[in-house]
């Protein structure tokens, strides 16, 4: 059985962490993903996930974090027992508008993977929606990075390429020698959780889950992470997509 991991991202507004973990572990899991807002007490978190018999073998770190303070980023992968490290965002007001934007972003994704491979660690990117809406000159975000980054790894968000227009098998076809995470979330259908942006608990949505992950299956994944950016209940969420998951 595949250990399923969960980005913590999405039981943000259900604090405390340790609580968080304690609901994992009871449901099953065996890893979570962090992101910025776990990092204040890395040594107080390792022992929170200890305690509950959980690893972090992934995390996200911003690009200003990943370019600016690289020590710190190695300091905390490290404490935390981290073996991969995605970039996982780009705001909207530092966005490249052209292909030459977009080819300079992927040259700094290139450099930061020198930088964290030397460091002993896996080093990708984490996609959104925005990577795969054309640019005037009809060129894509996406394949503009890995054309300028032909080492970075691949954190495959496949419900943010459905959202960003692109489709997900095509992409796992083209690149998915690359992917060593993927996130799993679902998307809801037209019209339904508009209380939670139109996201759903795995298997309870569109997208197609079990023959994505027979086809992911063939890819070196391997790391699967349920993620749900807005849940109403974190608990409700976790519990469904892992059962969701574990039946295929």
């Amino acid at each position: 059985m595949t250990d399923f991991s969960y980005q913590l991202y999405s039981s943000r507004n259900f604090p405390p962490l340790e609580q968080t973990f304690e609901m994992l572990k009871r449901n099953g899991y065996a890893q979570v993903e962090a992101y910025g807002g776990v990092y204040a007490d890395p040594k107080a978190t390792k022992l929170a996930l200890d305690a509950n018999g959980l690893t972090m073998p992934t995390g996200h770190f911003s690009i200003d974090l990943l370019e600016k303070e690289p020590q710190k980023v190695v300091d905390i992968a490290g404490a935390l027992g981290m073996k991969a490290i995605y970039c996982p965002h780009l705001a909207v007001d530092v966005r490249p508008l052209d292909a030459a934007g977009w080819s300079a972003f992927g040259e700094r994704l290139e450099a930061a993977h020198a930088t964290y491979s030397k460091a002993g660690y896996v080093f990708g990117w984490h996609n959104h929606d925005f990577e795969f809406k054309a640019l005037p000159d009809n060129s894509l975000p996406q394949k503009l990075i890995f054309d300028a980054a032909p080492s970075i790894s691949w954190e495959a968000d496949i419900a943010w390429i459905i959202r960003g227009g692109g489709d997900p098998f095509e992409w796992i076809g083209n690149y998915g020698s690359r992917i060593s995470a993927v996130h799993v979330k679902d998307i809801a259908a037209p019209g339904q959780n508009t209380d939670e942006d139109g996201w759903a608990d795995v298997g309870y949505g569109t997208v197609d889950w079990k023959a994505l992950m027979t086809r992911l299956k063939e890819t070196p994944v391997q790391y699967f992470i349920m993620e749900h950016d807005n849940p109403s209940d974190d608990e409700r969420f976790a519990r469904r997509s892992i059962a969701t998951v574990n039946s295929f």
